[in-house]
C-alpha cells in the first residue's frame, strides 16, 4: 500500500472512532454500504476526495454533538426506535428536530452532524417524517438539506391518532410540506 493510500486508510479509521458510531453505522451515515466503506479503509478502493473530506467533517461534527449532548439524525432515529411508546417516540423526534434548529442557528458548521444519514427508526412513518422535518429545518435556515432527506412519500397515508381531533381536522391542519409525504399531523403538534 502506498503512503497516500495508507494515510487515507488511517484517517478513515480515525474518523470512525471519532464519530462514536460502529463502522457499519458510520458507513450508512455517509451514504455508502458497510462493505464499500471497508474497501476504502483497507485501501482496495480509493474514495473520492469529496467522500474523504465529508467523512472527516461529519466525524468531527458527530463527536462535538456527542460531547455537547446534542442529538443528531442517527441519535434521533435510535431514540425513536428505542422509545417505550409512541408518545415518547414523538418527544424524541421533536427534541432531535429542536436540537437541529439550534445547531443551524449557530452557523459554525456543527450542523454537519445532521448530514449523517440515520438508520431506521423501525417505523416507516417516523423515518419519512424525520427526513421531512430535517429538510424543512435546513431549508428554513437557508441551507441545502442533506442528501438523505430526499425520500419518497409513504405509499399509504399515515394519520397518527390524535387525542381530540377528528381525521378530517388533522388533514386540514397538516402543513403542506408534511402532507406531500403522505403524513398527516396538525401543525401545532410539530
Amino acid at each position: 500500500m502506498d503512503r497516500d493510500t495508507q494515510t487515507v486508510s488511517e484517517q478513515l479509521t480515525r474518523a470512525v472512532a471519532e464519530s462514536g458510531l460502529s463502522q457499519a453505522a458510520f458507513a450508512i451515515a455517509l451514504g455508502t454500504s458497510p462493505s464499500r466503506f471497508s474497501t476504502y479503509r483497507s485501501g482496495k478502493t480509493k474514495p473520492t476526495a469529496q467522500f474523504f473530506l465529508r467523512a472527516g467533517r461529519i466525524a468531527r461534527a458527530l463527536r462535538a454533538a456527542r460531547e455537547r449532548r446534542i442529538m443528531t439524525a442517527p441519535a434521533t432515529a435510535t431514540a425513536v426506535r428505542e422509545a417505550g411508546d409512541e408518545d415518547w417516540a414523538w418527544r424524541m423526534l421533536l427534541q432531535g428536530r429542536d436540537h437541529l434548529r439550534l445547531l443551524l442557528q449557530r452557523h459554525d458548521g456543527s450542523e454537519a452532524a445532521w448530514e449523517a444519514a440515520p438508520g431506521t427508526t423501525g417505523h416507516a412513518g417516523f423515518d419519512v417524517l424525520l427526513a421531512v422535518l430535517t429538510a424543512r429545518e435546513f431549508e428554513t435556515a437557508g441551507e441545502a438539506p442533506p442528501e438523505w432527506t430526499n425520500v419518497d412519500p409513504l405509499p399509504t397515508p399515515w394519520l397518527p391518532e390524535h387525542p381530540f381531533l377528528e381525521p378530517d381536522e388533522i388533514i386540514e391542519q397538516t402543513p403542506g410540506y408534511v402532507a406531500k409525504a403522505n403524513i398527516f399531523v396538525p401543525a401545532r403538534d410539530l
